[in-house]
């Protein structure tokens, strides 16, 4: 009886919930997630920038409107991702009634310490994601297929610690903890972030499990097609550590929950 009398009440508070659709279509207004969905980089890109998992916030910032049978139908939707200020465009049929009005939104803050008991959580999380049948996806966040700093942010989020998005916004965001990879050693912790590229842009990340070892999601090209561990050091190395490590650019650590607008 109690199970019904649940149901029943969450279903009685969906219908009080303003859902979006074209009726309540208002640019600058905020919506929560209640699907997982699909990001394009542009109002006419096919290509996958990344996913936006149920229960993700967002802000309504512009849309594609088209004139079909000479009714006009709004196409795409451009958003702004409230927990990292990520910008993508997401279809606006695969949104209506799937999203729920909010009146406002503030980022969690987290202090360093909180972060730091929260870690163990975060390698768990990631270490399971390795055990789940999976191949490198650009774009992916939600899994079982990940890019490789879509990886490390849900690693994070699923702990409630928001990170950027992409791997450059990361090791800006991070605290530097070492550029020499012959120091590093003695300075790594679990939950640590190694950065990858060359000089002008990183464009790679994984995170950092112990004395050296790290976990990641990587492509095709001098990767794993997947998520794998590797290490950082020389002993045991082999072709595609090599590869990280002649591309590694910096050591990391999440000290802080991104706070919008402050990148």
């Amino acid at each position: 009886m109690s199970v019904e009398r649940h149901s029943a009440q969450e279903e009685f508070t969906m219908t009080l919930d303003v859902l979006l659709n074209k009726a309540s279509f208002v640019l600058g207004s905020l919506w929560k997630l209640r699907k997982n969905i699909d990001a394009f980089k542009t109002e006419y890109s096919q290509e996958l920038v990344t996913q936006v998992r149920i229960g993700r916030s967002f802000q309504l910032l512009d849309c594609l409107q088209l004139v079909i049978n000479n009714k006009e139908i709004i196409e795409r939707v451009k958003v702004r991702l409230l927990e990292d200020d990520y910008i993508c465009w997401l279809k606006f049929s695969e949104l209506i009634d799937k999203a729920s009005n909010l009146e406002s939104w503030e980022s969690e803050c987290l202090s360093e310490d909180e972060i730091n008991t929260r870690i163990p959580k975060v390698l768990d999380w990631a270490k399971a994601a390795a055990k789940i049948s999976n191949e490198y996806l650009w774009g992916g966040t939600i899994g079982p297929n990940f890019d490789c700093s879509g990886f490390v942010q849900s690693a994070f989020a699923n702990s409630g610690i928001w990170i950027p998005r992409d791997a450059y916004q990361q090791e800006k965001f991070c605290k530097n903890i070492g550029l020499d990879i012959e120091y590093l050693s003695e300075k790594l912790i679990p939950g640590d972030l190694l950065f990858f590229g060359p000089p002008e842009k990183c464009t790679h990340v994984s995170l950092h499990i112990e004395n050296g070892f790290y976990i990641h999601s990587s492509g095709v090209s001098n990767g794993h097609n997947g998520i794998e561990i590797d290490g950082l050091f020389p002993q045991e190395v082999g072709n595609i550590a090599s590869f990280y490590r002649s591309q590694f650019r910096s050591a990391g650590r999440v000290i802080s929950c991104y706070q919008s607008g402050k990148l």
